[in-house]
């Protein structure tokens, strides 16, 4: 320990792991120090740069709280979620997506074809498709979590104005793996810049922007749990995401010109439509566990 220098320090630091250290542990663990420790000698980090990366986690850390996860956001904004999400996608299945900080739980079921439009304003949405395993059969009984922003684009933990599950419902899909809902098409918004996220963006010239998307987690049993987003193609932000989530198989069409005579009986705010309301088909394809 006395002779420690910048040259073995990282070596030191790894000798201090017990011989009972899990094995992944000690993997993950060598990998990122290696890392942090090589990307503090490779910019020459100054004891102020040092004490700004300290302040950027405490003030994370002050203004997180059940609501809003700066961490996630932080992990959103540097590609690192996604990233993620990427390499734990198998092949032949719909493509993971980032979870955001917005997500609560507890939302409201609703039947198929249930309504999460309710008294909300903006271009009213039928959104329906499939549950499929990647042999094509459909998945019965698979749970579907959805939420979305509002007109305004905010979600309703951000908007004092929205009740607390506005916009938001879970679903359970029938024989068919079917699932159905009309909302409304969610806003186009910026991520929160009042922290220090929004500092890291303004530092590097970026904009806050990210394309309108609906939220979906897909869960069945024997089947991988399904965390993604899904974008419509004529969104002007979908090539400029500030959190990376877009994916090709993600973009969907908004199609007008839906005849509502044509919509499955069990679209329950059928009648409620206005004539240029827009349809979406959107199928989720699980892996197996």
């Amino acid at each position: 320990m006395r002779n420690v220098t910048p040259e073995n320090l990282t070596e030191t630091f790894l000798s201090y792991a017990g011989a009972d250290t899990d094995p992944r542990l000690r993997e993950i663990l060598t990998s990122l120090v290696n890392h942090l420790h090589g990307f503090i000698k490779d910019v020459g980090l100054t004891h102020e740069e040092w004490r700004k990366g300290l302040e950027v986690l405490t003030a994370s850390g002050e203004i997180t709280d059940h609501e809003r996860n700066e961490f996630v956001l932080i992990s959103d904004v540097l590609g690192v979620s996604s990233l993620v999400d990427m390499i734990n996608s198998p092949e032949g299945c719909t493509s993971s997506s980032v979870l955001g900080p917005f997500h609560i739980l507890g939302a409201p079921e609703i039947p198929v074809g249930g309504d999460m439009i309710g008294d909300n304003e903006g271009e009213q949405v039928v959104v329906e498709g499939r549950v499929l395993d990647t042999d094509g059969n459909p998945v019965e009984g698979a749970v579907i979590e959805i939420w979305q922003t509002a007109d305004n684009g905010l979600y309703s933990n951000q908007d004092e104005a929205q009740g607390e599950y506005n916009l938001r419902a879970s679903m359970k899909t029938g024989a068919n793996g079917r699932y159905a809902l009309t909302t409304v098409r969610p806003a186009p918004y910026m991520v929160p810049t009042d922290g220090p996220v929004g500092e890291m963006l303004d530092g590097t010239g970026r904009d806050a922007w990210r394309p309108s998307h609906l939220h979906f987690i897909v869960t069945a049993d024997g089947l991988r749990s399904l965390v993604t987003e899904v974008f419509p193609s004529d969104d002007p932000y979908l090539d400029t995401d500030a959190v990376f989530g877009v994916r090709e198989d993600l973009v969907m069409v908004y199609e007008k010109g839906h005849n509502k005579a044509d919509l499955a009986d069990d679209i329950v705010a059928k009648d409620k439509l206005a004539d240029d309301f827009s349809h979406v088909d959107f199928d989720f394809i699980l892996h197996k566990a």
